[in-house]
């Protein structure tokens, strides 16, 4: 929620309740159905790229597109420019707006602003704060969706939800195997991060395995411990592949950076390079209870997960990115329809 007003916004899914998680996904699987008309017409949502994307922009156009409505999309590198976060800053430095200013005039112009903020990259205790996007939100007059933070991909854990329980069903007391998997450049751990807490909040048995040096965020440690004992479920992570695939019904394939060495790319490089094993292959997948595989895309083949596992029966991937669009409707018919 926003701050000091009724808007609603859209950082992380943990900041909603549950029941509001749950009807979300509901109303996802009814327009999936297409057993609902929404219309958003005469809608507008901003979309402001501070990097770049494939997925997530064209999921978003799509479904505004469907549902009526329109975006405006606009990305850092060519349409405008840095802006300062920091309150009271003197800005005599790169920034020649401030996002206050940017936040509160968009907001006269739109019904809704989804953001990909942009990060450093060079010091994780400044970059995990979010301090971009939680500006968006506290200067907003209409409500912010985080389209992936440092910290945060909440649209991601949305629709690997409706994935996870159009494959399973019940999801409590399922078995979620999250395996970070080789890359040249590994992506943050916002997806790992917001699945990994969705899928505690929904009753399932988690399982994080990772060479040494990429541990969790200590905070969404926590977070996972706590969710795993109020949820009477269980937790485990820094386990080897073979003992987290074991027995799992979904495995859910990702790279992500380490922290230990977050903003130094020398020996981030020279930790990956020292690393074998950890692609996602069809004998590490038999190990498991008939598992299928997920991945939020994109994939580097052969490197990250084989040919074999990809282009066989086991592949939720391409299922994940078509819900993007209908969880997206959703949320945006919530956001702007109430």
């Amino acid at each position: 929620m926003s701050e000091g007003n009724a808007i609603q916004h859209l950082i992380s899914l943990q900041d909603w309740p549950v029941q509001e998680v749950e009807d979300l996904l509901e109303l996802s699987a009814r327009i999936k159905r297409r057993a609902t008309p929404f219309q958003l017409s005469g809608k507008t949502v901003g979309l402001l790229f501070f990097r770049g994307s494939l997925r997530t922009r064209t999921s978003f156009e799509a479904a505004m597109h469907q549902l009526g409505g329109h975006t405006i999309h606009l990305a850092a590198a060519s349409d405008f420019w840095d802006l300062e976060v920091q309150e009271g800053a003197v800005m005599d430095g790169r920034a020649p707006e401030h996002v206050k200013d940017a936040a509160r005039a968009l907001s006269r112009y739109v019904n809704a602003l989804a953001i990909r903020p942009a990060y450093a990259g060079q010091s994780w205790e400044v970059d995990r704060k979010d301090s971009g996007i939680q500006a968006w939100a506290r200067y907003a007059r209409v409500p912010v969706i985080n389209m992936e933070s440092a910290l945060w991909h909440p649209l991601q854990a949305l629709a690997d939800l409706l994935t996870l329980r159009e494959s399973l069903g019940d999801l409590r007391g399922k078995t979620l195997a999250i395996s970070w998997t080789r890359s040249t450049q590994p992506s943050s751990a916002a997806v790992t991060n917001s699945l990994l807490l969705a899928a505690l909040r929904a009753g399932m048995r988690v399982r994080v395995a990772h060479p040494a040096g990429y541990d969790l965020d200590d905070e969404v440690h926590s977070r996972a411990v706590e969710q795993a004992q109020n949820g009477r479920t269980s937790f485990e992570t820094g386990m080897a592949q073979e003992e987290a695939l074991k027995g799992a019904h979904v495995v859910y394939a990702r790279s992500w950076q380490s922290l230990v060495d977050y903003g130094n790319p020398t020996l981030a490089a020279s930790r990956r390079s020292r690393l074998t094993g950890w692609t996602l292959d069809e004998g590490l997948m038999k190990l498991t209870e008939n598992g299928r595989l997920m991945h939020a895309m994109p994939v580097r083949r052969n490197l990250e997960v084989s040919d074999e596992v990809l282009d066989g029966p086991r592949n939720l991937m391409y299922e994940q990115a078509e819900n993007r669009l209908h969880s997206q409707k959703a949320l945006l018919v919530k956001l702007l329809r109430g």
